[in-house]
């Protein structure tokens, strides 16, 4: 078996988010994940610490490291110091390196987030677009926001935002620092990150036999966008 735990520690964010973890539960009574999921941020650190290469090995291929929401409010808490939010970060990013990702079926949820918000950022230069969020994908938003959508050139000046403007909040981002910030992504793998999701993602479609392209409604979006079994959430 690789040496998962090796790989781990070349993360910064383990060095940063785990001192020594005294499970107190602290970050698991605070966290807003733990109250919603069948999920404990404080057995997330406490496996880690094991240095148990089998153990590592089952979070980097099962849900439990998709449940975090990343809000940070461990770190605020912890009397040791300890974020797991950011042992969680470098657990995801180790998944989605090896591939792993795929093996669950909140992992495989990655590739949704890569197409929308991933691709958003590179696009755009935001991480939320609010044209790109449209009520066939979202229909959790109610009947007013197509509306609101169509409309937004003449809603959002309503409240101080200079829409596609030249300043402040959601203005439009100038084609040179969007290609600095297509430069920053090559340089430091962004770019080969999302690559390697796309490949993986493939691959597992493949193995699952539904089709797979690079429309956002393709058979394998389709099914991982929408799937969400019940054995995740607190009964």
């Amino acid at each position: 078996m690789d040496d998962y735990i090796k790989m781990l520690e070349e993360d910064i964010r383990i060095k940063e988010g785990l001192t020594a973890c005294i499970n107190c539960g602290t970050c698991t009574a605070i966290c807003p994940a733990a109250n919603y999921y069948n999920y404990d941020p404080r057995i997330i650190v406490d496996t880690v610490q094991t240095r148990d290469n089998s153990k590592i090995y089952d979070l980097l291929t099962g849900d439990t490291i998709w449940y975090c929401g990343e809000c940070m409010s461990c770190k605020t808490r912890c009397p040791r110091g300890n974020a797991p939010g950011l042992i969680i970060m470098a657990l995801r990013n180790l998944s989605i390196r090896l591939g792993f990702f795929t093996s669950s079926e909140k992992g495989r949820q990655q590739l949704a987030i890569k197409r929308s918000i991933g691709h958003w950022i590179l696009k755009y230069g935001y991480c939320l677009y609010r044209e790109e969020m449209t009520l066939e994908d979202h229909p959790e938003q109610g009947p007013s926001w197509e509306w609101q959508n169509r409309n937004l050139e003449d809603l959002l000046p309503l409240f101080g935002v200079q829409y596609k403007g030249d300043a402040g909040a959601l203005r439009k981002i100038s084609d040179d620092s969007l290609k600095e910030l297509h430069a920053i992504f090559e340089v430091t793998g962004g770019l080969d990150f999302y690559d390697n999701i796309e490949k993986k993602s493939k691959e597992k479609a493949d193995e699952m036999k539904l089709e797979f392209d690079e429309r956002m409604n393709c058979e394998y979006m389709h099914e991982i966008y929408n799937k969400s079994s019940d054995h995740h959430y607190k009964s």
